[in-house]
């Protein structure tokens, strides 16, 4: 659904007003039956002959995917993905607001990027107590992501994307979403190897 709203955005910075199944499952790379049968769960968001209206499609993607409101966000850990993660523009056009960055080496505390001023991680109970956050984004070494992500849900964050390479184990009310970049690269090599076999198998 993400992606679906992904390609809805760029439509309407377009100008486009209505796309029709066929053209939709074009920009992702499926069949016009996948996307039909996606946006149903959503009911009744298009007419036959005519398509979907962008605007409206996409307002009923946000409200699904829970944008449709403002998301208060904390980054925990800014070295170079959490540098990247902070000059990401983004987050906010999804309802997603960066409202603080955490770390806990001396040298980066006070360095502000993007216009967020990194602040001491052994305060995140009084930073999180003031700013309120309802989600966090973990990007610490394995090694810490366990004890912080403790410490974040003890906060009161109710989700955590975490980008570290471990799994964490928290209470379930906790909902967390982990992002593996190895695990993904291993898949995408896995892709790429048995495309690449099945076009020798089956050469045009």
């Amino acid at each position: 659904m993400s992606l679906y709203l992904r390609e809805l955005q760029k439509l309407q910075d377009s100008g486009v007003v209505s796309i029709n199944s066929r053209d939709l499952a074009t920009r992702l790379d499926v069949s016009a039956e996948v996307v039909r049968r996606d946006l149903a769960i959503l009911g009744s968001v298009g007419r036959r002959g005519v398509g979907y209206e962008v605007a409206k499609l996409a307002e009923r993607l946000r409200s699904t995917l829970g944008s449709d409101t403002k998301w208060r966000v904390v980054l925990v850990g800014t070295g170079s993905l959490g540098h990247a993660l902070l000059r990401y523009r983004g987050f906010e056009r999804l309802g997603f607001e960066l409202v603080a960055a955490l770390d806990i080496d001396p040298a980066r505390i006070g360095e502000k990027i993007a216009g967020i001023t990194i602040r001491d991680a052994k305060k995140m109970a009084s930073i999180f107590k003031t700013l309120k956050p309802q989600l966090a984004i973990l990007a610490v070494p394995a090694d810490a992501a366990a004890e912080m992500s403790t410490k974040i849900a003890a906060c009161g964050v109710t989700g955590i994307l975490n980008f570290a390479p471990t799994s964490l184990k928290l209470p379930k009310e906790i909902g967390v979403v982990n992002v593996d970049l190895a695990s993904e690269m291993q898949r995408l090599a896995f892709n790429v190897t048995h495309r690449t076999t099945a076009e020798q198998k089956n050469p045009t």
